[in-house]
Formats: structure tokens, sequence, C-alpha cells
């Protein structure tokens, strides 16, 4: 569909020159480019107020991922008002606009229509230094993958939705997706790293090989050092697989090998659907420790999750 889009090329949409890009990014002079995310979701979790904390917390994740400072946020609602009460909305956008301001950001105004199913997210403004901000380009044979959050939180949203766990139950995975990706940012850049992404409906196979294809090497992943959120793997093997995670992996799994040896558990794990999930950051390995290091002291749950190898661009070796 978006190859029947015209194309527009011009000088300063800097992102348009960078594969997958997680942002839109326009150079507005040598120092500073504008960087802009939009993103929206129907609710993951029944707290209204930590449903807005969640959406404004994804939506701010993609200006985390290269490196941004978060200026400005616009609301986008669709809110069934003959269905719900206003309180409800009330609280969704108290909780987005108290994860803006924790990212350093403002709400500056949004846009509501009223819909049979509450929807909510924000379109979000950032600034970068174009000669500093993190890309998908950067990885080299030899750099050290780590990600910065558990993954599983598509199989414990699920599992809440059917009513096979309560909030209570996955309250660490829903404070995980409120945890904004701002301090892993900061340690990230004064470090000094090769290439980043942020993992969310793709899930860490479909956002790992983007970047391994962005880079034009290939990517090993150690599937038993994959990071979960408690149950999470419990409610896979009850086969609570969400589709967005069954969609990722009927489109990413001829780009894996040695699939066949993995545990079908760790494979759901792999292709689950994140919302709000961590960065994943490729640093070179003289710089591994000390990006572990600083991530630690500043308790970011840093996992180190695979290495960068050559070979095809874009597939993904597993390794048990």
């Amino acid at each position: 569909m978006l190859s029947q889009l015209p194309y527009i090329d011009h000088p300063d949409l800097l992102s348009q020159e960078i594969p997958f890009a997680d942002a839109a990014i326009y150079r507005l002079n040598d120092s500073e480019a504008l960087v802009q995310s939009v993103d929206f979701f129907t609710p993951v979790v029944d707290d209204p107020y930590k449903y807005g904390q969640i959406a404004a917390a994804n939506a701010l994740s993609d200006l985390f991922a290269v490196g941004a400072r978060p200026l400005t946020a616009l609301n986008l609602v669709s809110f069934p008002v003959d269905c719900l009460e206003s309180d409800i909305l009330v609280k969704i956008l108290q909780g987005g606009a108290e994860r803006v301001h924790a990212a350093g950001g403002v709400v500056a105004g949004g846009h509501s229509i009223e819909d049979d199913e509450p929807k909510y997210g924000l379109c979000v403004t950032g600034i970068v230094d174009p000669g500093k901000m993190i890309t998908t380009c950067g990885c080299s044979p030899g750099d050290q993958l780590y990600l910065t959050k558990p993954l599983g939180t598509g199989l414990l949203t699920t599992a809440l939705k059917g009513e096979i766990l309560t909030e209570t139950d996955i309250s660490t995975a829903i404070e995980g997706m409120i945890v904004l990706n701002k301090v892993a940012a900061e340690v990230m850049v004064a470090v000094g790293v090769s290439a980043c992404t942020d993992i969310t409906g793709f899930g860490l196979i479909g956002h790992a090989s983007e970047l391994a294809e962005a880079s034009r090497v290939g990517i090993k992943i150690f599937m038993k050092d994959l990071p979960a959120y408690p149950q999470a793997l419990e409610m896979a093997e009850m086969g609570l697989v969400p589709a967005g995670s069954h969609r990722n992996r009927d489109f990413y799994f001829s780009r894996l090998d040695g699939h066949e040896n993995c545990d079908p558990l760790l494979l759901d794990l792999l292709s689950d659907a994140q919302t709000s999930g961590g960065l994943l950051i490729a640093v070179a390995k003289e710089r591994a420790e000390i990006l572990e290091q600083k991530l630690t002291e500043r308790a970011v749950p840093v996992c180190r999750v695979g290495e960068v190898v050559a070979g095809s661009s874009g597939r993904l070796l597993l390794e048990v």
C-alpha cells in the first residue's frame, strides 16, 4: 500500500534515508532536527488512568529510540460519550498528561471524535541533534544487543481481556508498560551506542529483523536469555497468543535460522506483540560493560539478548 503513495524527496527529511526509522525526522538547522511520531490504540488495561499512562509512554517511545528530547504532545481521542462516563475520559487524559510531563514535555491540545470503542494516544514532537541521533543503521558485527524491558505484554494483556488473569496478577507488566524509556535513552546517548529501535507491535522478532536489515547485518538471538514478565510463558503454554503475535510469526518466520530446535514457548515470546516495550540497543563490545553498568545504576532492567553477526541482511540466528 505504501508503495502506491507519492514519494516525498526533501533534503531536510532525514528519516527518508533511514530504513525502518522509528520517527519522522526533519532537519531545522545543523544542530537541531524535529522528531515526530504518533500512536494510539484501544484499552489494554481496565484502569483508565493507567491506560492513559501506557498509551503516552508507548507514543513517546519512538522519540526516545532516536535519542530525542520530547517537547509537545497532542491528544488523540475516540470515545463513546453515550455509553461511558466522562470521568473515565478525564482519567485517561490525566494519565497521559502525567507521562508527558514526566518525559519533560507538555500537552498542547488534541482532537476528539465520538466512536463506539475508546481509543487513545498522542502525536508527539521532540528535538534532537542530527549529529548525535541514534538510528537503525549503525550496527556492526560484534556489537552486543541489550533489551531494557522484559517481553510478554501481549500474552498478559490477552489473558487479562480473557479474564484468565487480573490487573493485580499482571501488575509487574503494567508498571513496566508505564515506565518511560527516557532514562534508557539518556544513558545510551551518553555512552555512545551503535543503533537502537524500540520494541512494540512487531515484537522482538520484527524489530530485531528490521534493525538487522537496516544495518545490512545478521543478528544472533540468545533464546534462553530472553527476559519475560511473570506468568507470560504460562499464558503462552495455555495458548493465549494475541492475533498480532500470530501475524508477526507468519511474516517474519522465514527470516529465522535455527527455530527448529527452539522451545515453542520461547518462539511465542520472541514474536509477542509488545505494548510500550523497551529499547533494543546495539553497542560496540568495548562499550557494552559501561552501558550495562550505567543502565543498572539508574534502575533500568537491562538484559543482553544477542549480538550482531556478519551474514545475510535482516536474518536472525536463534541460539538455543
